[in-house]
């Protein structure tokens, strides 16, 4: 059995449908109750009132049956020589009885009444179940029911949703304010206590502020389940558009229904018409019951005529107002472009400019709402606008991350600076804005973030990262950014998406530039021109050759760093056109060679050609034209051997040669007497020079993974050593002359074949425990007094 409960939810199912059915449907089903009524009350007739009535004609005047008056008067023109014939019934004579009468009418009712008076209700009945359910066939059609139920499922929810209400109430509230700000100003005014309030309302109206300002006056803040549940309108108001306006089922569907109806309507209204004369009160019945009754013609009575007749013309006059709402309904799918639904008027009204027009079954279905209440395609076009997802994206995200959350996530990065990094978020919380002790902001995967005027409070920030995220900057806060920030290190993909408000930081001090530039066409980077105070540049992407905009247009740019990640980088003769360059990197370019073209940039004091293909570096003796040249960085590449001409750069202070193939030192290296800072791990050096106490200035010296066996006297007579790094070589003893270096930090030993530690390392004061690196059991050879000296100093 049906329970009530399933009965009811038939009944607001088929309630929730309305919104889908235009005044004409709703007309159709009107009339179609109508027509039911109609069936039911000719069918009702017809079952408890007298089919028919009949007497049997005892005279016939030309085969027609006459009154017995009428026979006389006959009879009398008859006699006068008119021409005619009398007959009379002959056979039994006698009176019919009860039986009789009733099998007359039932065998008159079956053989000689028209069949259409007959059937009249059933025709009627079966009509209105035919239109009945071409009205309703498109909604529960197994391809378009379950669209048509999302649909209104979802329409119900945008509609009453609290996040449409608090959108269409900041339109509202801003057009108020661009009509009236006078009044506005003075309603936030009036709303303060004191002086110093009334000037923080006057602050509330500036540009860019002044809509968070109004979203206090017009409306409440979204709970964190009211903005859930808006999300999740979005996506389902986002896939049911990915699966519907692609197809036009619906449409078709509908347009089959109307031709259908139209069709079925002229056929019933022709045949309707022309039978309905045939409804006739009186019936002459000739039936050869004779031999039951003697008598073989009757005269009969239909007792329903009139009635019938009457409901038929009813009936005919319904399907003739059906037939007029088909037509329209056929007139206004033809005449409109239901395939598209604009949402034009809605766009010019409100806030969300970028409303989109839909296609298809979705246009549709949005024409037919709008037949029934226009405002439900109006509060359901806040979901189908990106801005105003982007806007419940913030509030939700506002809420989620408190100034506290944030707050924890605040570190100091290896520079001292507070840093807040940002990961994979759906757009920047605008509480970060009120953090003004942040330094450094990285933004990682963050789609949609925005910078608004609010970033003015953060007045000590100073370096920005932006990587793999699309970051829009307002008008406000980019004039605040091209004043304070001096770091940006951007991240992508695409070229494209480098963003224009780059260009226009006029104070930029660094700028670091990783991703996938177009190797023939700069123009995208031309801007670069306008950072008249960049001095450090950095580009990481496959680039076939320098931009001549970095090159020619850059004249403060100190220095220059290109990461072609293994790719060849040729070209390099604009070089020599950067004057001021200090610093330059080559990296990664495959590069066999040094480029000549740097030996004319008398400015630069440190060259890292890391990741390169160099065998050997004979153009090492042209570094001597380079008086300021401190730092040489060689290391990653495939160097045999030092030249011999290494001896021509007495001013070299850090020389990184690790990670190459160099067997052994050149005695012309201890001539470079200024070296702080040698690099020599990973080689294949077999031993250490005792020439290498030439190097008095030297700080660190690192011959990690080589094949040294022994170290020279001469390494204990560099007393500035502070970094000693000796591991991974085949080294059988520390010799103690170790303890001469007073100035050693740490020392690494690991992976030798140490059996024990010199007791000397004591006599080192700088050195503690933790800096002493080399297996547990070689450490503990350490005398007691030993280790108690290099432990660290307990707070």
């Amino acid at each position: 059995m049906i329970t009530v409960t399933e009965l009811r939810f038939l009944a607001d199912a088929q309630t929730s449908y309305h919104i889908l059915k235009p005044w004409w449907d709703v007309f159709w089903y009107y009339i179609t109750m109508v027509m039911l009524m109609i069936a039911v009350l000719a069918g009702a007739l017809q079952l408890t009132q007298s089919r028919m009535l009949c007497l049997p004609c005892k005279a016939e005047v030309d085969n027609q049956c006459v009154k017995p008056l009428d026979q006389v008067i006959t009879k009398i023109n008859l006699s006068a020589g008119s021409v005619g014939k009398i007959s009379h019934s002959i056979g039994i004579r006698n009176d019919l009885h009860r039986q009789q009468y009733a099998y007359i009418d039932a065998v008159c009712y079956e053989k000689r009444l028209h069949w259409f008076a007959k059937f009249f209700p059933y025709l009627v009945f079966l009509h209105t179940i035919v239109f009945a359910v071409c009205s309703n066939f498109w909604l529960h059609y197994p391809s378009t029911s379950s669209r048509l139920e999302h649909f209104v499922a979802i329409l119900y929810k945008c509609f009453d949703s609290p996040w449409t209400t608090r959108a269409l109430s900041e339109t509202v509230a801003e057009q108020t304010v661009k009509n009236q700000p006078s009044k506005i100003s003075h309603l936030l005014m009036s709303s303060s206590c004191s002086a110093e309030d009334a000037e923080t309302g006057k602050q509330t109206l500036q540009p860019g502020v002044e809509a968070t300002g109004l979203e206090d006056v017009v409306s409440s803040v979204l709970d964190k389940k009211e903005g859930e549940q808006a999300k999740a309108l979005f996506e389902k108001v986002r896939m049911f558009r990915l699966h519907v306006e692609q197809k036009d089922i619906i449409y078709r569907l509908y347009m089959k229904q109307i031709v259908v109806k139209v069709s079925a309507l002229l056929v019933i209204i022709t045949y309707v018409s022309y039978f309905l004369m045939h409804i006739t009160f009186e019936i002459d019945c000739i039936v050869d019951i004779e031999a039951f009754t003697g008598y073989k013609r009757y005269q009969c009575v239909y007792s329903l005529a009139a009635i019938f007749k009457v409901l038929a013309s009813f009936y005919v006059l319904l399907v003739g107002l059906y037939g007029f709402a088909c037509f329209y309904s056929l007139w206004w799918m033809l005449r409109s472009s239901l395939k598209q639904y604009s949402f034009e008027a809605v766009r010019e009204k409100s806030n969300y400019s970028d409303i989109p027009d839909v296609q298809n079954d979705f246009a549709f279905i949005l024409h037919l709402a709008d037949q029934y209440d226009p405002l439900y395609a109006k509060r359901f076009s806040i979901f189908l606008s990106e801005v105003s997802e982007n806007k419940l994206k913030q509030i939700n995200l506002n809420n989620e991350w408190t100034v506290e959350r944030l707050i924890n996530k605040l570190t100091r990065n290896s520079k001292d600076k507070v840093e807040l990094h940002l990961f994979m978020l759906s757009g920047l919380p605008d509480n970060v804005f009120e953090l003004n002790e942040i330094e450094v902001l990285i933004l990682e995967l963050i789609p949609d973030a925005k910078l608004t005027p609010m970033i003015t409070q953060m007045v000590n920030l100073k370096e920005l990262h932006v990587h793999h995220s699309t970051l829009t900057v307002d008008l406000q806060a980019l004039s605040f950014l091209a004043e304070n920030l001096e770091v940006l290190h951007l991240k992508f993909t695409a070229m494209e998406k480098i963003p224009s408000w780059v260009f226009h930081l006029k104070n930029l001090k660094a700028l670091y530039i990783a991703g996938s530039l177009d190797n023939y066409n700069y123009t995208n980077i031309e801007g670069l021109k306008d950072l008249e105070n960049l001095t450090s540049l950095y580009l990481k992407s496959s680039l076939s050759r320098i931009p001549q905009v970095v090159t020619d247009m850059l004249p403060s740019l100190e220095k220059l760093s290109v990461n072609n990640e293994g790719d060849r980088l040729i070209i390099l003769i604009s070089l020599k056109k950067m004057a001021n360059l200090a610093s330059l990197e080559l990296i990664n370019c495959d590069l066999e060679r040094i480029p000549h073209s740097i030996f004319s940039l008398s400015e630069l004091r440190e060259i890292d050609f890391r990741g390169n293909h160099f065998k050997t570096v004979e153009e090492i003796i042209s570094f001597q034209h380079l008086h300021k040249l401190t730092c040489l960085k060689l290391w990653y590449n495939s160097i045999a051997y030092i030249p011999l001409q290494i001896g021509a750069l007495p001013n070299l202070e850090q020389l990184y040669l690790n990670h190459n193939n160099i067997e052994m030192m050149p005695l012309q290296l201890f001539l470079c007497n200024k070296l702080r800072v040698l690099d020599l791990s990973y080689n294949n050096l077999t031993f250490i020079p005792e020439e290498i106490q030439f190097l008095k200035n030297l700080q660190y010296f690192a011959v990690t993974k080589n094949s040294i066996e022994m170290l020279p006297d001469g390494l204990f007579k560099c007393n500035k050593l502070q970094c000693l790094l000796l591991g991974k070589n085949s080294l059988q003893s520390v010799p103690p002359l170790v303890g001469d270096l007073t100035n050693l930090i740490k020392i690494e030993l690991i992976g030798n074949q140490l059996e024990s530690l010199p007791a000397e390392l004591e006599a080192c004061p700088s050195l503690k425990l933790g800096s002493v690196i080399v297996e547990n059991n070689v450490l503990h050879t350490l005398p007691s007094y030993a280790k108690d000296k290099v432990k660290p100093s307990q707070r």
